[in-house]
């Protein structure tokens, strides 16, 4: 697999209509996670910009299936890592 590839199963009933992916990323939504498969179509994982919201990311699949206490999903991880700056920064006195 290539550095960047994902591998999650699929494990969802619900998906983004494709008509509407170009009107949604226009809106803001980054689709950073597509399927594989032959169509390509499907969305798999949603965020967005850092600007909008300090964490935010949507995933068709489910990222606890695949963490371990020691081996968090990168899922998991990232938003611990958010919320580790997010309180670093709040509590950092303004000026400092």
């Amino acid at each position: 697999l290539p550095t960047n590839a994902v591998m999650e199963r699929h494990r969802h009933r619900y998906e983004v209509n494709p008509a509407l992916v170009g009107r949604l990323e226009e809106a803001g939504l980054q689709f950073v996670g597509r399927n594989t498969d032959e169509s390509g179509e499907r969305m798999e994982v949603v965020e967005l910009s850092e600007d909008s919201h300090p964490y935010f990311v949507a995933s068709q699949f489910h990222p606890e299936f695949t963490s371990r206490p020691e081996l968090p999903n990168p899922l998991f991880l990232g938003l611990l890592q958010a919320c580790k700056t997010v309180i670093v920064t709040e509590k950092t006195p303004v000026g400092a």
